[in-house]
């Protein structure tokens, strides 16, 4: 979801696309291990379909996982390589891949994956799947390629370890699919010829959220600070056990509960800590929204670094959309968030789920990278701009579509909450440093929005321009919560 020039690749103003020469029959062989961030999940190829016609569902059992028989698994069919310009046979276009269609193991969530995270997939990239329940395949649908900058910043390590990939996109439960890439048309040499700019290693990685793994306690490691490249380690309260589910409060039971935490010895907000007795009696903080925890939407906690990464102060949030698409459920909402926990850890290699909370299209909200929700936990969800700031991601695409009232007031909600706790006003602006993103070069000091959208500090088209459409009424919302 890179800029607007970069990512307006819609389905209506492209040409139909030729698709190369059928792939062999047979498994496809797992890709190589990514040399920084360690091997995908065991790969399955499918069988290649002979003919897009519907077929019944299949009634295969999903393959175990790689990291043993836990729950969800992560398919991976690598892209053949294009043939050069030089040796492509007439008519065939070497900036072109492709995926026959083949039946797969079932699977609800898929992206394309490569191996170099700086690399560009300047192209679009469309997929069609077949549904386990009807049996027919659906049409063609596009999948957000510019999703880098949905990420951790380059300087650390999560950051240096990671892939690049497309946005996942939610199709619900298939068993077969169908992909084609293609680079874009103005990717041209000066002499006229075309050139491959697709990036190496392109694979289809294809996941099984599967369902919520037994309730258990999550591990408690010794957490660490990890806000600015190289700022020092240094030891901070872990998080709590929690329940599946951590009850809505009024305004009143949750300044209850902040001083109930400050006498028990608990460290105080930064606001609160610096504020004269009178402002600590009352400060301003909305309501604690219910929220559900990673227990209750069923992380698989095995998946993740073991490690805590906690930044400084949270002074802004950034508000995002997942871009996986609005075909899903609100009962489904926690099986999308393992697909693109899954997702994001197996595929994209990262420590954790990038966001800090998200928000399904009826205004539940989930937490998010483990840590803590009343903590400034380092997320991956802006680049640039992940220290000192929280990622809120609605669930769905709001590009051209609009978003669920319910939604926008529980972006509203949470964060009258959550930056109440550090004492930070959802009308107003904030000063940050960019970690460096395609606006922002690294070290500079931009003034933004206390509660902004992800396109203010990376040019991109998220959180889509629908829902940063809403951001006015969400920052009236939440201050008004707050009490101001």
């Amino acid at each position: 979801m890179r800029g607007f020039l970069a990512s307006s690749i819609g389905v209506a103003c492209a040409a139909a696309l030729a698709l190369p020469a059928a792939l062999p029959s047979g498994a496809l062989a797992a890709p190589p291990a990514h040399p920084r961030a360690g091997a995908a999940d065991t790969s399955t190829g499918g069988v290649p379909i002979a003919d897009a016609t519907p077929a019944p569902p299949s009634s295969g059992r999903a393959l175990p996982a790689a990291d043993g028989e836990l729950p969800g698994t992560t398919q991976s069919l690598p892209l053949p390589d294009a043939p050069s310009d030089r040796s492509a046979a007439p008519g065939e276009d070497a900036r072109e891949r492709a995926l026959t269609p083949r039946e797969v193991e079932p699977f609800s969530l898929l992206g394309v994956v490569w191996d170099d995270p700086d690399a560009h997939l300047e192209g679009r990239v469309q997929v069609r799947t077949r549904s386990t329940v009807t049996g027919t395949w659906s049409d063609w649908q596009e999948l957000e390629t510019h999703h880098d900058d949905h990420g951790a910043d380059r300087s650390t390590p999560e950051g240096a370890a990671g892939r690049g990939a497309t946005a996942p996109l939610w199709v619900g439960r298939s068993d077969a699919v169908e992909l084609r890439v293609t680079s874009r048309d103005d990717h041209r040499h000066q002499g006229g010829g075309t050139s491959d700019t697709l990036p190496a290693g392109l694979r289809l990685d294809l996941v099984d959220p599967g369902d919520a793994p037994p309730a258990e306690e999550a591990p408690r490691p010794e957490p660490t600070r990890a806000g600015a490249a190289g700022a020092e380690n240094a030891a901070l309260p872990g998080p709590r056990a929690e329940p599946a589910v951590l009850p809505e409060l009024t305004r009143e039971e949750t300044l209850a509960e902040l001083e109930a935490a400050r006498t028990a010895g608990e460290p105080a907000p930064a606001a609160q800590a610096a504020a004269g007795p009178e402002q600590r009696a009352q400060p301003y903080v909305g309501p604690r929204p219910k929220i559900v925890t990673r227990k209750g939407w069923g992380a698989d906690e095995s998946l993740r670094d073991k490690s805590f990464a906690y930044t400084g102060t949270v002074k802004a949030a950034f508000v995002h959309h997942s871009a996986t698409g609005n075909n899903y459920t609100c009962a489904e909402a926690p099986s999308v968030i393992r697909g693109i926990y899954r997702y994001h850890t197996k595929s994209s290699g990262w420590r954790d789920l990038g966001y800090n909370f998200m928000v399904d299209k009826c205004g539940t909200v989930y937490e998010g990278r483990a840590g803590g929700v009343d903590k400034a936990v380092l997320g991956a969800h802006t680049l640039g701009f992940n220290s000192n700031s929280t990622g809120i991601a609605v669930l769905g695409s709001f590009s051209s579509a609009k978003p669920p009232k319910a939604a926008v007031d529980a972006v509203a909600k949470l964060t009258a909450w959550k930056l109440g706790l550090s004492g930070a006003n959802p009308k107003g602006k904030v000063t940050l440093t960019s970690g460096g993103s395609n606006l922002y070069a690294k070290g500079r000091k931009v003034s933004l929005h206390v509660i902004s959208g992800h396109r203010d500090g990376y040019s991109t088209e998220c959180p889509g321009t629908r829902l940063y459409g809403q951001l006015g009424a969400a920052r009236s919302a939440s201050a008004k919560l707050q009490g101001r």
